[in-house]
């Protein structure tokens, strides 16, 4: 892999209050559903399994949120390796206030399908031609990135002969 130009890390911060929400939940509601007498089985079993499925949640979120985003100059990937899309694929990126993003980042829109749906709780999610970056991200680190892309598909913009557009509507919003 290329040397990052950005990089994206998940505050210790938020991490550790994003994960002992989740946790605190998941705890609170498996014990609502054991010490609940009198409630019906149902609504134990119930609570007891919307309590493990938060407990299952917050250990996602742990390790997910222990990996970072990498940008270089041909691909946007995971610190584990894993590619979210490569750059010559971004049709344009979202950063508006009513942009459907995730908190603290900004919203990719690829020309076609970038991989398999994939979910990395507090990181990144990718759904068809869409990927979302932040969550538990700073965002000043979210706004570098996303402006070293911007300035990608710019730089894309320019290079094409007149009168052709790179990508089906390259435009950045936001």
């Amino acid at each position: 892999m290329r040397e990052p130009i950005a990089t994206i890390t998940p505050s210790p911060a938020r991490r550790l209050v994003s994960f002992l929400v989740l946790a605190a939940l998941g705890a609170m509601l498996v014990y609502l559903g054991l010490a609940m007498a009198g409630g019906g089985l149902f609504w134990q079993l119930v609570l007891i399994g919307f309590g493990a499925a938060m407990l299952w949640l917050a250990e996602r979120l742990r390790r997910a949120t222990a990996l970072s985003i990498l940008l270089d100059g041909q691909r946007l990937v995971d610190s584990s390796g894993r590619e979210l899309c490569r750059l010559e694929d971004i049709e344009r990126i979202e950063r508006g206030a009513f942009a459907f993003k995730p908190s603290q980042g900004f919203l990719i829109r690829t020309r076609r399908p970038a991989g398999p749906r994939g979910w990395a709780p507090g990181l990144w999610w990718r759904l068809g031609r869409y990927i979302g970056i932040g969550g538990t991200t700073p965002a000043g680190q979210g706004k570098f990135m996303a402006e070293m892309i911007a300035l990608h598909l710019h730089r894309r913009r320019q290079a094409a002969p007149a009168g052709r557009d790179p990508g089906g509507g390259d435009q950045e919003r936001g």
